[in-house]
């Protein structure tokens, strides 16, 4: 650059700089100087190999310039990598086939993928923004960059001892290998380790929802080295405890209160549903178990005519739906329903919700990944009263829980 361009460019640069024009970027002041130096740089590599090439009985030397467009969070730069004779000069600073310079362009594609915006909203973006226009695929290919990140995660060591889990699947479609359109439920587990902090020990991608996938997720749970589960919150789903008990057989299995009253309901006509459900209260809600078998009773006396398949469910699944009055009140308020991970999902949608089919189950899995990592960030604190809490799971649990 001469002495008249460089007085230029700081001309240039002062004007933008009152108008609030960013300095770099296609059009800003600054945008040579970067071309310049990256130039520069690479120009100063080649002298380098050069040198280090050069024996007593050969000399390598240049040949030419390859020239393409680099894609940098200040815009786009035009590159002259230099070559030599032999084809082995190798770049550092600008790789060969590079063309996204800058982990903070990356970074901040991941970034905006991850909240659920659309191949074309993320180039559109890009473009509006720093001047750079990315095609959908080089955008899929640096979401990408978290497979093996994510590969780590679902192989990670587990703790040996959870005091809490709960398990639900949240259901899309995506196109399987034929392009036909088909269900996949994502199968998660929610845990609370030993300092009361929640974190989601496993995600698993399968056709449907089914006792004998949870068995699967279980297993890989349990080979990942965790020993023992004193709770298991879990929906109604058929053969689920004893999917569960299979794996961890001392775990209490507590079906969701919520799932069940909501189940129910379904089948109350709705003049009745008001009173029915405060009859039902009587029963989840009561303070020990045998009054809330009392209050059983009462209800099948009451609408055991009417809805007998409804009082037959409870009945049913009595044990499972009633562990939950075998601990104090900090202890049933998280366990009597699966709300955490309800919640969680109801996260989740928030990213996913304009995706109407995913085009394969890597990408469901890949944005479903990097929405968790996100919420992640907001579980930094433990449960709420957890050190009352982990104490009453101390002195119940005993050597199956050691807080010290």
């Amino acid at each position: 650059m001469t002495q008249d361009e460089y007085a230029e460019m700081l001309s240039q640069a002062k004007e933008q700089f009152k108008q609030g024009t960013p300095l770099f970027g296609k059009d800003g002041a600054f945008h040579r100087v970067l071309e310049d130096f990256l130039n520069s740089a690479l120009e100063c590599e080649m002298d380098s190999h050069l040198y280090n090439t050069k024996t007593s009985t050969k000399i390598n030397r240049r040949n030419g310039k390859m020239s393409k467009e680099v894609q940098t969070e200040y815009g786009p730069v035009e590159i002259d990598t230099p070559r030599d004779r032999e084809g082995s000069f190798t770049p550092e600073i600008i790789k060969k086939r590079q063309t996204i310079l800058a982990e903070g362009l990356s970074d901040k594609i991941i970034s905006l993928y991850a909240t659920g915006q659309s191949m074309s909203d993320i180039s559109k973006f890009l473009e509006e923004n720093y001047g750079t226009k990315i095609s959908k695929e080089t955008i899929s290919n640096i979401t990408d960059k978290v497979w093996p990140e994510i590969k780590a995660w679902r192989t990670r060591s587990l703790e040996e001892v959870y005091p809490i889990v709960w398990m639900d699947a949240i259901h899309y479609k995506a196109h399987d290998d034929t392009g036909a359109t088909t269900s996949r439920a994502i199968y998660n587990v929610i845990g609370v380790d030993k300092e009361g902090h929640k974190d989601l020990l496993g995600m698993y991608v399968s056709h449907s929802e089914g006792a004998n996938f949870w068995l699967s997720v279980l297993t890989d749970l349990q080979n990942r080295g965790v020993k023992d589960i004193l709770i298991a919150c879990v929906d109604g789903l058929t053969g689920f405890p004893d999917a569960i008990q299979s794996v961890f057989p001392k775990t209490d299995v507590q079906l969701c209160i919520v799932h069940q009253i909501r189940n129910s309901v379904k089948y109350v006509a709705s003049k009745n549903q008001k009173e029915f459900l405060k009859d039902l209260k009587m029963v989840y809600a009561a303070q020990t178990k045998e009054k809330a078998e009392i209050e059983l009773d009462n209800l099948e006396k009451k609408w055991g005519k009417q809805y007998p398949i409804v009082i037959k469910s409870w009945r049913d699944k009595w044990d499972n739906l009633s562990h939950y009055f075998d601990y104090t009140e900090p202890i049933r308020r998280i366990m009597y329903t699966t709300n955490i991970v309800e919640g969680y999902h109801r996260q989740i949608r928030k990213v996913t919700k304009t995706k109407g089919v995913f085009p394969t189950d890597e990408a469901l899995f890949k944005l479903v990944y990097l929405a968790y990592r996100n919420i992640k960030k907001k579980w930094t604190q433990p449960l709420r009263n957890w050190g009352q809490t982990a104490q009453q799971f101390a002195i119940k649990f005993g050597d199956r829980f050691q807080l010290l």
